[in-house]
Order: C-alpha cells, then structure tokens, then sequence
C-alpha cells in the first residue's frame, strides 16, 4: 500500500501544483436587444477571475479590443463594452433612418479562448468578424501575449531576444510553404508585401503547434486568398525567443 500510495500522493500533489500557475477563467457573453431595427451582436469573452495585475490587464485588453470593433465614432469616447454596443447600434440606427431601403443588417461577433499558457506567458486568441455593408463582411483573428511574472501585455518585438534572426527565417520557412523561390522577390508569385520586402506579421503568438504568425485578409494577399498563416514550432523557433518552450 505505501508503495502506490507515495507515487499517487506525488501525482495529486503535482497537478496541484500545475493548476495553481494557471489563471482561473469564466466564459463571459454579451448580446445586444434583439429587435427589428438592431443590429445582430455576439460577444463571447474569457473573463479573468484571479485578483491580479495579469487578470486586469487581460480583462482590459480583452475589452478594448470589443471596443475598438464596435465603435465607429472617433471623436467619442466609450469606456466600456456596454456603450461600444450602443454606439454600433445608434450607428446603424441613424444609417438606417436615413437610407431605409438600403441598409442592411449589420454584424458584429466576437469568440476569443486562452491558446497557451505556461509558468512564463499566456496567449488569448481574438476572433472577430463584422459587416456593416459591402460585398462582404470582415473577418480577423488576433493574438493577446501576457507575460505572467510582470502582468504586462507584449508587443510582438518583445517576444524575441533575436527578432532579425527570427525575421530572416520566417522568411525563408514561408518561402518554402508558400512555394516562392529563395531567390525571387517575395512578390513574385502575387503577394502583396510593402517594398517588396518580407516582414513580420501584425499578429504573432504563441500556440500549441508553436509560434504562429496570422498574416489577416488584406495584409500581405486579396481577401480572396483568406488569412495566411505560418506556424515556426518551438524547437526552431527557441534560439529567437525571451520565453522559451519545451518542445
């Protein structure tokens, strides 16, 4: 009996362990009032519920993103997601007064989930979509990194203790996906890179698979060609990085 005892003892005391390094979350969903002349809205948020500096800096960040894709106003000044979802819907609304037998019914929805976390770093996915009109409505996804010791959310730079090095092999990691020559121009079978040069993606974070890098409609190819995305695994990517993951 003691012999299965200690181990077991040892196990429970390990994933104790384990889970108390990882934050506690709750799913959080807001909708607006369903109504003839209102817009449709889904947001569905983690909400962090450690009192911590990490936990109020990802709640804000998460936040701020819903603002930032509900508000159309610039000069006005919202401060929550409660007045970024008046704010889309009085939008729609005046548009709708205005040109009744032309609008049509807008969109906003938003799904995001933690996709990493270790003792170092945690990564929140933010999947948006909007339509307000068009040919087509709007689809992004965007990467969240926190570091866990400092609470502070991470510019993509401040990932990298390396980020040439890691720039010049993405590059040379995308060439190969995405079948242009190492010797071409990065434009040389229709993409759209600024000069004619390879750089980084506005969203990179990290994954299960690795560090991954989202290049989103329009950034570096047609809407037509859909997101881009490049995922580097840790045991390439590692010597670039501040946060180093086992592979």
């Amino acid at each position: 009996m003691k012999k299965t005892f200690l181990p077991l003892l040892f196990l429970i005391s390990t994933i104790g362990c384990e889970d108390a390094e990882k934050l506690t979350f709750e799913s959080h969903r807001v909708t607006n009032a369903i109504c003839e002349n209102c817009p449709e809205i889904d947001i569905k948020i983690p909400k962090a519920l450690d009192e911590t500096t990490l936990a109020e800096n990802i709640n804000s960040a998460l936040e701020e993103e819903v603002i930032a894709l509900l508000s159309f106003d610039e000069g006005e000044e919202i401060a929550n997601m409660g007045g970024a979802i008046k704010s889309f819907t009085n939008s729609y609304k005046e548009l709708k007064d205005r040109f009744p037998d032309e609008t049509v019914g807008w969109e906003a929805k938003v799904d995001s989930d933690v996709i990493f976390e270790d003792e170092n770093i945690i990564t929140l996915e933010f999947n948006a979509y909007s339509f307000t009109g068009g040919a087509h409505g709007y689809g992004s996804k965007a990467f969240l990194n926190f570091d866990k010791r400092s609470g502070e959310e991470l510019e993509e730079w401040q990932l990298f203790e390396d980020l040439e090095g890691f720039q010049k092999y993405a590059e040379t990691k995308f060439r190969i996906q995405e079948d242009i020559p190492q010797d071409a121009n990065i434009n040389a079978t229709g993409f759209m890179f600024d000069g004619d040069n390879f750089h980084l993606s506005e969203n990179v974070g990290y994954t299960e698979e690795g560090v991954q890098l989202i290049y989103n409609q329009y950034e570096v190819a047609s809407y037509a060609d859909g997101p881009i995305i490049l995922t580097v695994p840790f045991a390439e990517a590692n010597k670039y990085l501040k946060r180093k993951v086992a592979p």
